[in-house]
Order: C-alpha cells, then sequence, then structure tokens
C-alpha cells in the first residue's frame, strides 16, 4: 500500500511546470559574479580547449606560460620554460587534469573564436591566442550555463516527488549555501559546476526512462554516462544507480512464468550495449592520456592501489577544519539526512541514490588528498548537487507537513534557510580574500570572529574591487594566496 500511495504521488508530482522565474531572476542578478579567469587546476582543464582550438595540438607550453603566478612558479624554471619533472615519459607537458570539460566549453569557445576572427578581419587588435579577453568570457559563460542547468534538472528532479514549492526553496539553497558558486562563478576554468551538470543530467535522465528503457534510450544513457566520466573520473560511481535496478531486473525475469530466456537475453544485451558505448565514448580521455602520457589508461594521478582503502579519513572527510564537506557547507548535513528520509519513502528509488552516496563517500575518503588541497569544502562533492537538492527538498517537505499553513511553512523554512546561505556567503568571502587559509585547516574561532566583524567591515570595498578594479583586485587575491603558501610550506 505505501509504495502504491508513493508511486502515485511521484506519478503526480512530475507534471512539472517550466522553471519559476525566481531561477532565472537570481541568474541574471549574479551575473556581475561571473569571473572570467583561468587559474590553478583550471589551467590544465581549459589548455585542452584551447591547445586543440588554436593550435590543433597538444601543446600546454604556452598555458603553462599564462597561468596565474602559483600555477606558474611550480612548473616554470628560472628561463621560464617548463621544469623537467612537469615532461612525461614521452615528452609531453603533464596535464591530469579530464578533457570534459574542453569538451562543453568548446561550443562557446568556437562561437568566441569566430567572432575575435571576424573583428581581426575588420581592423580589431583582439588576440586570437585563446587567452584574450572574448575567449576567457565564453568559457566562463559556458560553465555558468552548465551549472545552471544543473540546477534546472535538479529542480525538476525534485519536483517529481514534492511540491515545487519545495523543491524550488531547496535548489535556492544548495545553489547558494554549497560550494558550487564558487566553482560556478569565481573558478569557472575547473570542472565543478560540469560535473554538476553531467551528473544530474545522468539523474534526471536515468529517472525518467526508468520505468521502461528501450534501446534507443540505453544508447543516450550511456552517451550521458560517457560525458559525465569524461569530465570527473568519480563520476563512474554514480553508475552505481544501475546495479539494484539490475538486480530488480534480473530476479523479475527469473520469476517470470513465460518468455524467460528471451526477457533475459533482450536485458543483457541492453547491459552490453550500454557498456560498449559507455567505452566509446570515453575515447576523448583514452586518446589524450594516450598523447600525454603515452597510455591508454594513464591518469597522471596517484596510483589507485596506493590510496587508503584500508584506512579511509571517514570522519576527517566530513567533520574536518580542513575542508570538510559538514563543517564547511553544513546544509549539505541535513540534505544527506534527506536522502535516508528519501529512501523510506521510495525504497526502489531510494536504494540506488544511498548506494551511489556511500560507494562515493568511501571513495573520497580513501583519496589521499582528500581535502581538496586549495578546496572551498570539500569540491569533489559539488558532483552531488542534483542529489542533495532532492535530500533537502525531502526534508523540507517532512517539515511543512506539520504546519496547517503552507505559506507560515514557507515563511519560516525560507528563514532558516537563508541562515545557512549568509553564513556560507560569508564564508566564501573569506576564503577568497583569505581571511583565512585557502589551504589547511582553518580556526573556527577565526572564521566566526571574521563574520561577525572584519566580513562586514570588508565586504562592500572588496565587493566593489571586484566589480569595478577586477584585474587589480584578482591580483592582490593571487598574491596573498603565494604569501600564504609561501609562509605554509617554511612552517
Amino acid at each position: 500500500m505505501v509504495d502504491c500511495q508513493n508511486e502515485t504521488r511521484e506519478s503526480s508530482a512530475a507534471q512539472v511546470k517550466f522553471p519559476p522565474r525566481i531561477l532565472l531572476i537570481l541568474l541574471l542578478v549574479s551575473l556581475p559574479l561571473l569571473n572570467p579567469w583561468v587559474r590553478g587546476d583550471g589551467v590544465g582543464y581549459y589548455a585542452f580547449a584551447r591547445a586543440l582550438l588554436i593550435q590543433r595540438n597538444l601543446d600546454f607550453a604556452p598555458d603553462y606560460e599564462h597561468a596565474n603566478e602559483g600555477f606558474r612558479e611550480a612548473r616554470l624554471d628560472e628561463t621560464g620554460a617548463p621544469k623537467k619533472e612537469f615532461r612525461t615519459l614521452n615528452g609531453h607537458l603533464e596535464n591530469h587534469f579530464t578533457v570534459g570539460p574542453a569538451m562543453l566549453w568548446t561550443p562557446f569557445l568556437l562561437i568566441a573564436h569566430a567572432g575575435v576572427l571576424t573583428a581581426r578581419a575588420l581592423g580589431s587588435q583582439v588576440p586570437a591566442n585563446g587567452f584574450s579577453l572574448p575567449y576567457l568570457i565564453a568559457m566562463a559563460s559556458g560553465t555558468l550555463v552548465y551549472g545552471f542547468a544543473a540546477l534546472l534538472l535538479s529542480y525538476r528532479v525534485a519536483c517529481r516527488f514534492v511540491a515545487e514549492r519545495w523543491a524550488l526553496l531547496a535548489t535556492i539553497a544548495i545553489w547558494w549555501a554549497s560550494s558550487l558558486p564558487v566553482y560556478m562563478y569565481f573558478n569557472p576554468s575547473w570542472s565543478h559546476a560540469h560535473s554538476a551538470f553531467a551528473v544530474a543530467l545522468f539523474f534526471w535522465y536515468w529517472l525518467r526512462t526508468r520505468a521502461e528503457r528501450k534501446v534507443v534510450q540505453w544508447f543516450a544513457l550511456a552517451l550521458i554516462a560517457g560525458l559525465m566520466m569524461n569530465v570527473y573520473y568519480p563520476n563512474a560511481l554514480v553508475l552505481a544507480l544501475l546495479i539494484p535496478e539490475a538486480m530488480v531486473s534480473y530476479r523479475t525475469d527469473f520469476k517470470a512464468p513465460n518468455g524467460l530466456s528471451q526477457r533475459i537475453a533482450r536485458l543483457f544485451a541492453c547491459h552490453c550495449l550500454f557498456c560498449a558505448v559507455v567505452f566509446v565514448s570515453l575515447l576523448p580521455t583514452f586518446l589524450t592520456r594516450y598523447f600525454v602520457y603515452g597510455g591508454f589508461f594513464e591518469t597522471g594521478y596517484v596510483p589507485i592501489s596506493q590510496w587508503a582503502w584500508r584506512s579511509p579519513w571517514f570522519l576527517a572527510l566530513l567533520f574536518s577544519a580542513n575542508h570538510g564537506l559538514f563543517s564547511w557547507t553544513p546544509l549539505l548535513l541535513i540534505a544527506t539526512g534527506g536522502l535516508f528520509l528519501f529512501w523510506r519513502r521510495f525504497p526502489a528509488i531510494g536504494i540506488s541514490v544511498i548506494c551511489v552516496l556511500l560507494v562515493f563517500y568511501y571513495f573520497m575518503a580513501a583519496y589521499p588528498d582528500w581535502a581538496g588541497i586549495s578546496s572551498y569544502g570539500n569540491r569533489f562533492f559539488v558532483s552531488l548537487t542534483t542529489f542533495f537538492v532532492l535530500g533537502l527538498a525531502v526534508v523540507l517537505d517532512a517539515i511543512a507537513s506539520h504546519f496547517r499553513s503552507r505559506a507560515v511553512a514557507s515563511a519560516l523554512l525560507g528563514a532558516a534557510l537563508s541562515i545557512f546561505i549568509v553564513w556560507n556567503l560569508g564564508l566564501i568571502f573569506q576564503w577568497g580574500a583569505h581571511l583565512i587559509p585557502a589551504r589547511g585547516p582553518v580556526s573556527w574561532s577565526v572564521v566566526a570572529q571574521n563574520q561577525f566583524h572584519q566580513m562586514p567591515r570588508q565586504i562592500v570595498a572588496q565587493l566593489r574591487s571586484y566589480l569595478f578594479r577586477r584585474k587589480e583586485a584578482l591580483h592582490q587575491i593571487e598574491q596573498r594566496d603565494i604569501e600564504q603558501l609561501k609562509h605554509s610550506m617554511q612552517r
């Protein structure tokens, strides 16, 4: 009876209207925050797009030379040439970052490149080298589009299971009270907003085709899975969604009295097709790994055999002052709890979601650089944005059920969520302005003091500089980062 009621609720809630205007308004209002720069890890991600588009090769030397000072100093010698340790065995410059973001940026960069070439033909002096402002704006705009698409897809998914108002509140809250804004606006050359989009697209399409998936839909799902992994390797763990589904399907087919062999053979063929298409869609990754490292399966990361599989950093990953997931972005603790509540309400789907959550958690807890080095919060979990939106939406729906008035519930829950948003935006400001270390643990007493004293004093002036004297402001931020890095190395 419970399952029937849940399925009825899901199907009725699935009649979703177009995204509320408030999401579009928030996007437009936030546009001035978009920061068209390539920095840190983003140098490696963007290099794939720029080198192939402009040079038609994978020579990343110009990208290293144009990188931010911190990235450049670590990789170039006194003469400006790349250091020998950053050359791979086959002579290429090391670039262990994924090619997926470059694939997603390509449409935007092609438009920018065509515009720059046209402008140059008309007498403009804008360099057509991939480093000039039109290219950077195109790159950052692409990241913003994909980040927003992730939120829209997450909203649509949540609306399948709860009322639209709770899906909307959850979407806005996760948007501004998680690590996503940093990688959607401030560091758009990194891969995390793209990863959030790819995972949200896969989850949305998996749900949409879950009842009955035809061959062409298996093919499409595999293409999305390939994109998801091209963007970010750990996204392969999201494929755990398929495991409980497959187990139930095979068990049901084995119990069926008629047509047993045909149904099982068809399902097995679909699974084989899925695996084959995923493998083929990963060719961009395999080929770039081969050209850079000389091996199709060489990633450039710490070998997986050296990870801490037997002693993962389970608690530190969640609660450490060194970029712990829940300590830096506490709203995600509530959202994660909501996923277990979702499992109780919708067990057939919830078990798949919990499988993804747990396997992703274990994988990241075993990763030697689990804290993300220079990271806002634990950036690896930005990939799971769509699941956090769903979990928070379920929590809001459960709390609201205890109120007689939905208007009162909306007001109170909105006020509570705004506290998380304000705290998170203040912490983002502290991190971005280097009032706290970008790497390593922070002092929570200093964080709290800054939130109530330093941040209100500085935010207006810093925001004005960011909006109107951005080049100077970013240079100051970079210098603070270098000074903090040198200081930490000396200790």
